[in-house]
């Protein structure tokens, strides 16, 4: 960052930033792992950090809605108790297929 940046408040986002991927990718933080699962990777930093503002520094929380779990690790969006036995809308399977399908892509040309 910028020297005007808080040094502590960079470490603590970088450190709940890499805790959170370790825990979305098993403990295997490594360049091929974190490009299959780019998504998470990706999804887990919008969760931390929204227009440039902080939102969440816990890596269990981020961690839990990048992979839209609650934090009982039940599926959020999935039919079920959750949901109250509702399937998830069309809209988010849509979301769901855009992010497969943009992670795939992107796999694809850092990989040529």
């Amino acid at each position: 960052g910028s020297q005007d940046e808080n040094e502590l408040i960079l470490y603590q986002v970088l450190t709940a930033f890499f805790e959170s991927i370790s825990i979305l990718l098993r403990q295997q933080v490594e360049k091929k792992t974190v490009l299959e699962n780019l998504d998470l990777v990706l999804l887990a930093m919008d969760e931390l950090v929204d227009g440039g503002i902080v939102v969440e520094m816990e890596p269990q929380m981020i961690a839990a809605r990048a992979t839209m779990r609650g934090t009982d690790g039940e599926m959020i969006g999935v039919a079920g108790p959750a949901t109250g036995g509702a399937m998830p809308s069309l809209a988010e399977k849509s979301l769901a297929n855009a992010f497969l399908s943009a992670k795939e892509h992107f796999t694809k040309s850092l990989l040529r």
